[in-house]
């Protein structure tokens, strides 16, 4: 066996928390040839907690083969950011468990994090969802042959968060430290999701996602009369100086956010990942013009989110994509309120993670031009959907 060796590992809930289970796989590094495979079910859990557990794993199965150099490919940003010091860990679950892995980076003699997508690490994604299916079945989660637990650690779930509470506005508080009639604990971070005015586009009804194009006269009314609506709202007494306005960075997002940010004093932050769904070849195009052109595979994209339009982009990459994005707010952003300025595709992302929904939640929700939607994320795991696609603030203009 080469001394170097590839680790690539993952981890999943179903829930978040949920059931939770990790895979990892470690390869020969020259041939690529499998060399150990280690999965384990770990009771109710976070996402973040099991891909932690996986990588753990992982490194264990690495140094017990007497690796001395290890590549350790992820497809969780978070672990990947946060290992390679450009993130800190802020959460208290994770910093133990961050701690054991420098600890067990430290015996290489060279390791290196590398960041893949999920299609890239499929190996280690079935034995994770593999120890899930063995809970979700009944079977005790137990580790498979030769599967190693990280040091310390038992086989009850990790706590999710300190119980430590913080009064919120709108958020009816306990004595026993529970946040909300839904068990969540903790402040939530507040994304009050706004979708972007009338374009030309949307006159029309033509595919709408990279093409870059301005507000409608309508589009800019329909801005500020969404400005005047937050305006209303207790959740944006900004408690941190002033509340940040994130946008998509096209114009028609950035136009509605403008108004936004004027209107409350909020501070403007454009923010790349907010973009909407890449539409490929079928940009400008009507629904009929692209369903002639592409009768099958217009077909099927409508009701399979694995489907690519021609050079575009599934819906399940935009929900990928779009869940790194929250990770990161919720750390840059934690307990706060924020105003996220984007698209169709993006909300509903948002507000399907929120509701622990299927993708069938695309293709049934329908989102107006200048909706606003509020969605909370709270730090043990929970989530709230407060407001979905409110336009009561248009009556009139």
């Amino acid at each position: 066996m080469s001394t170097r060796v590839i680790v690539e590992a993952d981890g999943g809930s179903r829930g978040n928390p949920g059931a939770a289970g990790y895979g990892a796989v470690v390869r020969d590094a020259a041939d690529g040839r499998v060399l150990a495979e280690r999965s384990d079910g770990l009771g109710e859990t976070t996402n973040n907690v099991a891909e932690y557990r996986g990588m753990l794993a992982g490194l264990n199965a690495a140094l017990e083969l007497g690796a001395a150099e290890a590549e350790i490919r992820l497809d969780s940003k978070l672990v990947v950011e946060q290992m390679s010091g450009r993130w800190r860990v802020k959460n208290p679950t994770l910093q133990p468990l961050a701690a054991e892995a420098r600890r067990l980076v430290s015996r290489f003699t060279s390791a290196r994090f590398e960041w893949i997508p999920r299609e890239r690490n499929k190996h280690a994604d079935r034995l994770a969802n593999e120890a899930m299916d063995r809970q979700g079945d009944g079977a005790d989660p137990v580790a498979e042959a030769g599967s190693t637990v990280p040091a310390g650690a038992g086989e009850q779930p990790e706590p999710t968060e300190s119980a430590t509470v913080t009064e919120t506005a709108g958020a009816d508080s306990t004595p026993s430290g529970v946040a909300s009639w839904s068990g969540a604990v903790g402040a939530p971070t507040r994304l009050l999701l706004l979708r972007h005015g009338q374009s030309p586009m949307s006159v029309d009804k033509r595919y709408s996602g990279r093409g870059d194009v301005p507000l409608t006269e309508l589009g800019r009314r329909q801005a500020r009369a969404a400005a005047g609506r937050l305006l209303t709202m207790d959740e944006l007494v900004p408690e941190e100086g002033a509340v940040p306005v994130l946008s998509s960075p096209l114009s028609r997002a950035r136009g509605t956010a403008e108004a936004v940010a004027t209107a409350i004093g909020g501070q403007l932050v454009p923010h790349e990942g907010l973009v909407e769904t890449d539409f490929g070849a079928w940009e400008g195009l009507t629904f009929t013009e692209a369903a002639q052109r592409y009768p099958e595979l217009h077909r099927s994209w409508l009701g399979d989110p694995a489907v690519t339009p021609p050079e575009g982009e599934s819906m399940n990459a935009v929900f990928e994509r779009i869940d790194e994005v929250r990770n990161r707010l919720l750390w840059d952003y934690a307990g706060r309120t924020i105003v996220l300025v984007t698209h169709v595709t993006p909300i509903k992302a948002l507000l399907r993670m929120a509701l622990g929904a299927g993708p069938e939640l695309f293709y049934r929700l329908h989102l107006d031009l200048a909706s606003l939607s509020v969605a909370e994320f709270y730090p043990d795991g929970n989530a709230s959907v407060r407001l979905v696609n409110d336009t009561s603030h248009l009556r009139g203009i």
